[in-house]
């Protein structure tokens, strides 16, 4: 198998470096990519560090990729060489459970395979999109329409952007909906745009006064500072749907207090550590739910990516050379990106 260089974690506390994998030749439902842009999620960060408690080590992060194709299988038909394609969070599932039947993988009842870490219930490690290059079955690979100009802001699409699409479409957010986001890191200015593009009134909540304009930039029709109590009071019993996205533990009461009766919130952080429990009277006196959203399959995130480009939409990015991810996580922590790091692959190597 060919030997191609990435950058990897050998265990929990070393930075992450220049490291040498392998790559399976393409068989003939695969599609090979020469990986020109890779986001940065938190989850990569959780992964390196082992904050989850089930890395596999060596790990080479990495699910939000954009890049060429050049190679293809002899079955492959929806791909050809020099077609840009992405990869997201999954490279396989196992396609016979009634939630691969239904194109929803990412629910798959024996576990997805991670682009990174394997199979979710374990198995041969997987490595990421910190590498030149990745071959994927061409059922897990996505046609990319936007511009060449934006495929940097389109690379966390495939991560940020499903995640906060899916809850979106499912809860259906739309004209007449008044929709809040917690959160405006790198999930919540994606929930601002995609839900502002689908007509819904948006109210943005953030603990952070110095992003109200952004906020408003971005799509919000209201921004509330959360850590003003009398703003939040403004809010209560309004909004239809909100989503949720932030990724350390927090007050979830203070937000559940907001839903009109019958109203939805969902949880798309994954924190390190658990939430504190919600009060139960919060959620029965006004038929509130409390719920949680992982990524969207593989149609839906083709749909995705397909509304972005019909709309123009792509995240606000900071580009990056691949030796500096490690100082990029630490200010990662610090929330001091506006709003995705975007590794430039040509860096690598």
């Amino acid at each position: 198998m060919p030997t191609i260089q990435a950058y990897a974690a050998q265990d929990a506390t070393a930075p992450l470096g220049p490291f040498t994998i392998e790559r399976r030749e393409p068989g003939p439902e695969d599609v090979q990519i020469r990986i020109l842009w890779c986001g940065v999620c938190h989850s990569d960060l959780h992964t390196a560090r082992n904050e989850w408690k089930n890395t596999l080590y060596p790990s080479v992060p990495g699910h939000e990729i954009v890049g060429r194709v050049t190679a293809v299988g002899s079955a492959v038909t929806k791909f050809k060489v020099g077609d840009l394609a992405g990869v997201g969070c999954m490279v396989d599932s196992c396609g016979h459970c009634p939630s691969c039947a239904e194109g929803e993988e990412q629910y798959c009842d024996n576990g997805f395979t991670g682009t990174y870490n394997g199979p979710v219930f374990g198995g041969e490690n997987t490595f990421g999109g910190y590498s030149q290059s990745i071959v994927v079955r061409q059922s897990f690979v996505l046609r990319i329409s936007h511009p060449e100009s934006q495929l940097a802001g389109v690379a966390p699409l495939l991560c940020a952007g499903i995640t906060t699409w899916s809850p979106l479409r499912q809860w259906e957010a739309g004209p007449g909906k008044k929709v809040g986001i917690v959160g405006l890191g790198g999930l919540g200015h994606m929930g601002v745009k995609l839900a502002h593009a689908l007509g819904a009134h948006v109210v943005l909540f953030t603990t952070s006064p110095d992003k109200i304009e952004d906020g408003k930039r971005l799509g919000a029709d209201e921004v509330v500072v959360s850590k003003d109590p009398a703003q939040m009071a403004r809010q209560a019993d309004r909004l239809d749907f909100i989503l949720n996205t932030v990724a350390a533990p927090h007050d979830l009461d203070a937000f559940l207090a907001l839903l009109k009766r019958d109203g939805t919130m969902t949880l798309v952080g994954a924190p390190a550590e658990r939430h504190p429990s919600p009060d139960v009277f919060a959620l029965i006196f006004k038929r509130r739910r409390l719920g949680g959203s992982l990524i969207g399959g593989i149609r839906e995130t083709q749909q995705m990516l397909d509304f972005c480009a019909q709309h123009g939409i792509v995240s606000d990015t900071e580009t990056i050379r691949m030796d500096e991810i490690n100082t990029a996580y630490e200010r990662m922590l610090r929330s001091d990106v506006r709003y995705r790091f975007v590794v430039d692959m040509a860096t690598l190597g």
